[in-house]
């Protein structure tokens, strides 16, 4: 409450001093109650409560010729609610007031041109961006990257660029080489998705759409037919169950490369994924908005603002998204459902949340890997080992020998049977896993942990998590168990040095703070052990069984002589 009042008075402070030295404007013309729904507004949107801040700024809108930054709060508010349209228009109006010059709002003008063909229009809008707004890294990009589709929409081919956006170079060049239906695109689609420098599936999904646009249904077909639905991107999931029932005009109805408005709202929809992995979610979904505003069939793109609305834990607002799925969508629809249980999981609790995905999972005739594989999953996260288990093993009885996913569904089997201590199931199907794949860090720390907790080969484990932790030397788990099986052996020293990176990696780990009270304790620094023990009797998810035996070590110490 401190906090809020100091900045309600620093924004009054700053606010009066704007209008000291402003000429047009009366303070007559200005009162408490539209300054005080304005300073709300101000702090619902810093707090990422848009459909409030809104509120606050159309009841006090009448502000919009007094203070310069209230519009850019005004239409960036807009854009997250939807309304793109109201926003541009806002913009158009006030186009020739300083109000108007930002950033965004050249962008909304741009793209405003863009859809209603007006490619000039665009091009001269770019051209009086103020360099000033060229230095931020992305801005940079998103400007230069439309620069180049408004040449290649007015002049019918590519625009030579002197800027290298190394692999975002070459998505853009794809598309535009789809857009003018170059004899290469293959070629360049071909070369995007098999970079090994990153995950471009996404760009299988807009390869089979030109394909199916090139009436290539047979080459579509190959792709599909070497893809399994676990592995797949949700976008690509669809594409593969419409080409396997045969629903070839479905690719057409949301996305075409001959669209220019499909191609730039896939572009925008790159820029909304970049400003998400750096966790600027209301960035992220202004250019979600925005991608769906120039493509608005493209629904599958609002899969993302849904799960940003999730991270930030705004539920209804993510529920909200979901519902643009429906049962016509199958993948995108399970999705849905499966997103709604995760929701309930945190609203309510895992087994109101495992009965709705199963009782969910009845209304589908057909189920495929990924249903059921993400239903195993459902059931081992709520601790019903015995169903997870069941679930794991119709899914390794589907598959051949010689599957790729054969070994990473023994590990999670395997990890099950883990967890009900029958070990003997456990290292059959763990052992197995690592015959099919040797140098699977995760195997391997999976496996050797539990040896150790066994006091099992614990020589044999060391040289595992030494093997997992040279190929995975940042993964905070391998980190613990590899400080842990130092422990076992009574190299304290080595312990804590593992255990420590541990904790500063995980602070909220209760088996990882665990773990480092232990090896403390064993180096006499007893005070900061009960420090240790004591912090994981105050996490939200430490287990019963964790509680009771740190109480008996916060008197006794550590049974481990």
């Amino acid at each position: 409450m401190f906090k809020y009042k100091v900045l309600i008075l620093l924004f009054a402070y700053l606010f009066y001093q704007s209008l000291a030295f402003s000429k047009s404007t009366s303070f007559d013309e200005i009162n408490a109650k539209n300054l005080s729904k304005y300073f709300s507004g101000i702090i619902a949107f810093e707090n990422e409560k848009n459909s409030d801040a809104l509120n606050f700024f159309k009841s006090s809108k009448i502000l919009i010729n007094q203070h310069d930054p209230f519009l850019k709060r005004f239409v960036m508010s807009l854009v997250l609610e939807d309304k793109v349209a109201h926003a541009i228009n806002l913009v158009r109006v006030n186009s020739n007031k300083s109000n108007s010059n930002f950033f965004e709002a050249y962008i909304l003008l741009t793209l405003d041109a863009i859809k209603k063909n007006n490619f000039d229009k665009a091009s001269n809008i770019l051209s009086n961006i103020p360099e000033s707004f060229q230095k931020d890294r992305f801005k940079f990009i998103i400007l230069n990257s439309l620069e180049q589709y408004v040449s290649l929409f007015q002049n019918k081919k590519i625009k030579k660029n002197n800027q290298n956006f190394r692999n975002l170079s070459l998505i853009l060049e794809t598309f535009q080489r789809c857009y003018l239906d170059d004899k290469n695109t293959g070629t360049f689609f071909s070369k995007l998705i098999n970079n090994s420098e990153a995950d471009y599936s996404r760009y299988v999904y807009f390869y089979l759409t030109y394909l199916i646009e090139k009436n290539l249904i047979q080459q579509a077909k190959v792709i599909t037919n070497e893809l399994d639905y676990i592995n797949l991107t949700l976008l690509l999931s669809q594409g593969k169950s419409w080409i396997e029932k045969g629903k070839y005009n479905e690719f057409e109805k949301v996305f075409s490369c001959n669209n220019h408005n499909d191609i730039l709202g896939e572009f925008l929809f790159l820029i909304s994924n970049l400003y998400s992995s750096q966790n600027e979610f209301e960035k992220s979904n202004f250019y979600l908005r925005l991608s769906y505003y120039l493509n608005p069939k493209f629904v599958f793109n609002l899969s993302l603002v849904a799960e940003n609305f999730y991270l930030k834990q705004d539920y209804e607002k993510s529920k909200l998204i979901l519902k643009n799925f429906d049962r016509n969508q199958d993948f995108y629809y399970w999705y849905r459902i499966k997103k709604e249980a995760q929701i309930i999981a945190k609203t309510r609790n895992q087994k109101e949340s495992l009965n709705y995905i199963t009782s969910k999972l009845k209304n589908f005739t057909h189920l495929n890997n990924k249903f059921l594989f993400d239903v195993a999953n459902f059931y081992k996260n709520a601790k019903e080992y015995d169903q997870a288990i069941k679930y794991y093993s119709i899914i390794l009885n589907s598959l051949e020998e010689n599957s790729n996913l054969r070994a990473d569904i023994l590990y999670r089997r395997g990890g099950t049977f883990e967890r009900l201590k029958d070990y003997a199931n456990a290292d059959k199907d763990l052992l197995k896993s690592l015959e099919a794949n040797p140098d699977d860090a995760y195997v391997l720390n999976y496996l050797a942990y539990s040896w150790l907790e066994r006091d099992h080969k614990i020589n044999e484990a060391m040289e595992m998590l030494k093997k997992a932790y040279s190929q995975e030397k940042d993964d905070p788990y391998i980190i613990d168990s590899i400080g842990w099986a130092y422990y076992l052996i009574n190299d304290y020293v080595k312990a804590e040095k593992f255990l420590k990176r541990a904790v500063e990696m995980m602070p909220d780990d209760p088996i990882v703070n665990d773990h480092y009270g232990d090896i403390l304790w064993k180096l006499d620094r007893k005070i900061q052990a009960r420090y240790f023990w004591s912090t994981v009797l105050k996490m939200k998810n430490t287990d019963k069984e964790l509680i009771d035996k740190i109480k008996n070590k916060l008197i006794e110490g550590p049974k481990k002589s």
